[in-house]
Formats: structure tokens, C-alpha cells, sequence
């Protein structure tokens, strides 16, 4: 199968969707890879290092989409790729197609097979693919927070770990999943104080055991959200319901009764975000204020530290990668409960319920929809 890597175009997006390692992967088994020029250049991964990893190099994404039969890149197509998927194709990236109305206008519109990495799931319901760039999110959250909470950067001048005879900033993070532990540690290392609130009390418990009692840990009700947001310096959205839209867990009204130059960095922005103020933003220009409080949405946050996730993304993704191009959609789909699940769009139709629901799209069962 020939397998293509265009160059990201979202902005600030300097991660690219494979190494020179996973290149060499496979090449060895039989497969082509083409790859824009300079695609990894961002990562610091050279044209040759992929050239002697056996990929051909090619100088537009026009040549990638139309060659290639399969695509795997790292964010969703945008509005200017949109008139290069085709048929039958298949796209395989992070899709969050819950908040984005017309990406799945444009990938129902081509019949092309979309394949999202956020809906790859384990039988535990963990999320393979998603985890890693969830870790990286995590941790850049509180680094993000902590830099707005400064004076000149508008915030409230706080430092997250204080000192010795002043008090410690508060970081509220909302959900205890992948994000929110990994937003803990880093807040928690900053010294911070931390409160921890998820709807699964299970998890609240694992989450007291491995921080041995330094976070305070809440049950997720909308008393003790508000209770605990009125009184942080930094909120961070780590709240994910696998393929559909994120709930607004904190209100507009929440957020004007925050302290003024608190900061807010919602991680879950990709799937709509659980803050109802918070809207997507970039990394050129990445924060706004409502009511005097910092809003942080930026929606592709490990962009910002593209060599790290680049090699991170890629041990997750090659073996999904791998059993696509050797079997095809169909064969790899029925040997791989996980890729099933991945399934977002095939033959125009949504194969995926909570996307489905989330997008206000029929629901279409497999079996029924498979036409390849």
C-alpha cells in the first residue's frame, strides 16, 4: 500500500505524522511511503533521515493525497485540504469531528474512510493513541497556566508554589482522566495546591492512593465545581466522553464569579470544551479574557513541543498503521476491535454512535453501511 504523510497546516502545528523509524518500519514490510518535503522539519527530523529510512519525498500535499491510499497525518484535514480526499481513501488522524460541523460535511461528502486516532479503544476503554498526546497536554496545561498567572501576562501574579509564609496558588483540575492526573503531577511538583474532581469515585480513590493524599479529590457535582473554581487561581478542562461533545461543567456564571486574572486553560476544547465560555484558539494567538479571567483554548497543545509528541505519537499509531496498510480497511477493521471502534465515516455514512450523537447525523450500524 502506499501510505502518505502530508506537511501539517494548522497553525503552529510542527508536528508531523511519523519518524524515520516508523518510516523504516514499513518499507521493510512492503509498503511505500511518500512524504511532503520539509514534513518533519519542525520535529527536527531532516528530509534525508527519511529519504535513508526509504521514503520518497514529494513537494506538495497534492502529489501526497493523490498518490496515497492511505493518509495518516496528525490533526484534522482543513477547509484548504478538503478538495483533496477522495473516495475510498483512507484518512487516518485525530478526527473530533463532535465540534466541527463542517469537517464531517466534507469527509461524508468525499466517501472517504475516516479513521479517527481519539476513538481507538481498548477493551478497558482506554484510549491508545489519544493517551500519549493527553500526557503532553496535561503537563503543558499547568506550564501554560502558570505563565498567564503572571502579572505581565496578565494574570494574577501568582506563583503556583509560593514560598515559605505566603500561600500556595490553587489549580482546580476538572476530570481525573489521563489529562487531569498528568496536569496534577506537574502542578502538585510545582508545589501547588491541587483539588482533583471527577464523577468516578473509584477513580478519585486510585488518584488519593498515587499522590499519597497531596490533592484534595471532590466528587464531580456542580456545588462543589463551582465552590472549588470560585477559589482557583488556575482551572483546567480535562474532561473527555470518548467521540462525543465535552459537557459545560463550568457556566458563565461560574467564571464571573472567579477571582479577576485567573486563568483557565481548557484541554478538552478539541471536543467542545467543558467550560462554557471557552471557544478554540491558536497558538499565535492563544488567550482572551471574559469577565477579567484568562481563557487558554489553543486545541492542538502538544504542537507546542512537536519533537517529544511526534516520537510519542508514532509508538502509538504504527501498529494501527501497520495492520491498515498490510490488510486493508476491511480485513484490519475485523481483526482489530480497536479499529473498529475508530471508525468515524465510511461510504458517507457515521459508523460511530457518539460522534453520530454529537453531530446530530444518523447513526448507521457497520454492517449496514460497508459497501467496499
Amino acid at each position: 500500500m502506499i501510505i502518505g504523510i502530508p506537511k501539517e497546516i494548522k497553525d503552529k502545528e510542527y508536528r508531523v505524522a511519523i519518524t524515520p523509524a516508523g518510516v523504516d518500519v514499513l518499507v521493510k514490510a512492503g509498503h511505500e511511503v511518500i512524504i511532503e518535503n520539509a514534513a518533519g522539519v519542525g520535529s527536527s527530523l531532516s528530509d534525508e533521515e527519511y529519504v535513508n529510512a526509504g521514503a520518497e519525498m514529494v513537494t506538495t500535499a497534492q502529489e501526497v493525497f493523490k498518490r496515497a491510499d492511505l493518509i495518516v497525518k496528525v490533526k484534522e484535514p482543513l477547509d484548504q485540504e478538503y478538495p483533496l480526499l477522495r473516495k475510498n481513501q483512507i484518512l487516518f488522524t485525530y478526527l473530533h469531528l463532535a465540534p466541527v460541523p463542517e469537517l464531517t460535511k466534507a469527509l461524508i461528502k468525499s466517501e472517504i474512510i475516516a479513521i479517527a486516532y481519539e476513538t481507538v479503544e481498548l477493551q478497558d476503554g482506554t484510549l491508545p493513541i489519544l493517551t500519549p498526546m493527553s500526557e503532553v497536554a496535561g503537563k503543558i496545561a499547568v506550564q501554560v497556566g502558570a505563565y498567564y498567572l503572571m502579572k505581565a501576562h496578565g494574570g494574577r501574579g501568582i506563583l503556583l508554589g509560593g514560598v515559605p509564609g505566603v500561600e500556595k496558588g490553587k489549580v482546580v483540575i476538572i476530570g481525573g482522566g489521563v489529562v487531569g492526573t498528568n496536569a496534577a503531577k506537574v502542578a502538585l511538583g510545582l508545589g501547588a495546591d491541587v483539588v482533583i474532581i471527577n464523577r468516578d469515585i473509584g477513580r478519585l480513590r486510585y488518584l488519593d492512593d498515587i499522590f499519597g493524599g497531596k490533592a484534595e479529590t471532590l466528587a464531580s457535582n456542580s456545588y462543589n465545581i463551582e465552590k472549588a473554581v470560585t477559589d482557583a487561581d488556575l482551572v483546567i478542562g480535562a474532561v473527555l466522553i470518548t467521540g462525543a461533545r465535552a459537557p459545560h461543567l463550568i457556566t458563565r456564571d461560574m467564571v464571573s464569579n472567579m477571582k479577576k486574572g485567573s486563568v483557565i486553560v481548557d484541554v478538552s476544547v478539541d471536543q467542545g470544551g467543558c467550560v462554557e465560555t471557552i471557544k478554540p484558539t491558536s497558538h499565535s494567538s492563544p488567550v482572551y479574557e471574559i469577565d477579567g479571567i484568562i481563557h487558554y483554548g489553543v486545541t492542538n497543545m502538544p504542537g507546542a513541543v512537536p519533537r517529544t509528541s511526534t516520537f510519542a505519537l508514532t509508538n502509538a499509531t504504527l501498529p494501527y498503521v501497520l495492520t491498515l496498510a498490510s490488510l486493508g480497511t476491511k480485513k484490519a477493521v475485523e481483526s482489530s476491535t480497536p479499529l473498529k471502534k475508530a471508525l468515524n465515516i465510511i461510504d458517507g455514512k457515521v459508523v460511530n454512535r457518539n460522534v453520530a450523537d454529537s453531530i446530530g447525523r444518523p447513526y448507521n450500524e457497520l454492517g449496514a453501511a460497508w459497501k467496499l
